[in-house]
């Protein structure tokens, strides 16, 4: 597909299968799934842009459950590949916000495009629009979804829609079932309506085969969903009632008054796990702060967990280039949040006595029983009586991202674990039962653990301070 507008502007992109589709439907809510690097976003994102180009006075949005994922990874996709030439150009600027108008980006013609998460939707949701893209949209909760909807009426063009892309999840998410019920129209994308990873006649690309050999060392559900696009459950799943529209919630002030918890599974080549943890006056927990990372000495992350958590006090003043607060004797530190009540470790005596000495903090052994601990873990996971369950992983928790463990298309924290933490059956147990979890990729569900356990089963804990 190659178009231009009055003002020149080359839009050269190739739609294949459900992309195709996509630019030929006016269904009033669309969602494209598939697996991983089938050109979902992309397609969407030209299918907004190439509306606004060609219909003056139009207004779309581009949406995301938290606008800072939106910003690092729709977005780039958005600039870079979609309306790099029209940016150029000058054809489409970028306004970054004000009081009063949200951040968008706009066209010569007068036509808008409207940028927001949902995590903040006072002004993305002030506004009407034409067209709308949802992206990562198995992120968003129903209510989410229908509010927006709820702003489709802009009437400028002759017809509204709302646009989802998404890798598939589990089979009962409500997006899934918004489809099966009829009141969605599903595209299912497949990697052959990649052009950057499939030529025309079924054979992949050299970068598709390097990206096809990534997905093909996926195991499990994280398989299925990802490599194969099926809307999957692990088969034995262990935390069967984890649900990310009811255990993720959005962030939030942590009040000072909130007893704080650190949990630590220690790794080098596997990860090192740190999980900050909040509890609330209710006695639920929060995990609001994680490092999930390989190839790390613990001392390395010990500086990077008080960086975290300090801020200088009183500066020396020093006019140095290269000063450093965090390791200036004459600079006084203080905590930004309480100090937790207990660091809770793996039970390596050697990396635990490092942790210690570099954190000047004690630390206690976890409670290692796996079987009980799974148990408490599961029935904090259950919503209690005021709708809420007593466990919950705060949005954009991960401090940081691991690109070898992401290259590796391995899971990167909590929330990536736990759809594929399954029960192992031994050989020759009698109708297979399921008796311990598979040890892989179990490096957050171990830390998790451990905070439940302290928490539920193992009474008051011991601190002790250097």
């Amino acid at each position: 597909m190659t178009t231009a507008t009055d003002d020149d502007v080359i839009v050269r992109y190739e739609p294949r299968g459900a992309a195709r589709q996509l630019f030929k439907t006016r269904d009033s809510e669309v969602v494209m799934a598939g697996p991983a690097g089938t050109g979902k976003s992309l397609a969407a994102l030209f299918r907004v842009h190439l509306a606004a180009l060609h219909n003056p006075n139009i207004r779309c949005l581009i949406v995301r459950k938290t606008a800072v994922s939106l910003t690092s990874t729709t977005l780039v996709t958005f600039e870079k590949k979609v309306a790099a030439d029209a940016l150029a150009r000058g054809i489409v600027t970028w306004f970054g916000g004000s009081a009063r108008e949200a951040a968008c980006y706009r066209y010569s013609n007068g036509s808008v495009i409207v940028v927001g998460g949902m995590d903040k939707p006072e002004k993305i949701m002030s506004a009407e629009y034409d067209l709308v893209f949802a992206d990562e949209a198995t992120e968003l909760t129903v209510d989410d979804w229908e509010a927006i909807a709820t702003r489709l009426r802009n009437g400028v063009l002759s017809w509204q829609q709302q646009i989802a892309a998404c890798n598939p999840g589990p089979p009962s998410h409500w997006l899934k079932q918004r489809c099966d019920q009829g009141e969605a129209t599903m595209l299912i994308s497949r990697h052959r309506d990649n052009p950057a990873y499939m030529n025309a006649d079924g054979t992949p690309t050299e970068k598709g085969r390097d990206y096809f050999a990534k997905l093909d060392k996926l195991t499990g559900v994280r398989k299925a969903r990802l490599r194969d696009g099926i809307w999957a459950a692990a088969e034995g799943q262990i935390y069967d009632g984890w649900d990310d529209a009811v255990h993720i919630t959005d962030p939030r002030a942590i009040p000072d008054s909130w007893t704080r918890w650190w949990t630590v599974d220690f790794g080098f080549t596997n990860p090192f796990v740190l999980q900050c943890w909040a509890e609330d006056p209710d006695g639920r927990l929060w995990l609001y702060r994680e490092i999930y990372h390989t190839r790390r000495l613990v001392e390395d992350h010990a500086r990077h967990i008080l960086r975290l958590v300090r801020r200088c006090a009183d500066c020396c003043g020093s006019k140095a280039t290269d000063h450093d607060c965090h390791t200036c004797k004459a600079c006084r530190l203080e905590w930004t949040e309480p100090r937790p009540r207990a660091i809770i470790c793996d039970h390596d005596a050697e990396d635990r006595a490092t942790l210690e000495r570099h954190l000047s903090m004690g630390t206690q052994a976890a409670h290692k029983s796996v079987s009980d601990g799974i148990q408490a873990v599961q029935s904090r996971l259950k919503v209690a009586g005021d709708g809420k369950p007593r466990l919950l992983v705060v949005r954009d928790a991960l401090v940081e991202r691991d690109p070898a463990l992401e290259e590796a298309s391995l899971p990167i924290g909590t929330v990536d674990e736990i759809t594929g933490y399954v029960w192992a059956v031994k050989p020759g147990n009698a109708g297979g039962l399921k008796e311990e979890p598979v040890k892989k990729d179990d490096h957050a569900m171990d830390a998790m653990r451990y905070m439940v356990a302290a928490k539920d089963i193992g009474g008051r804990p011991r601190v002790r301070w250097l």
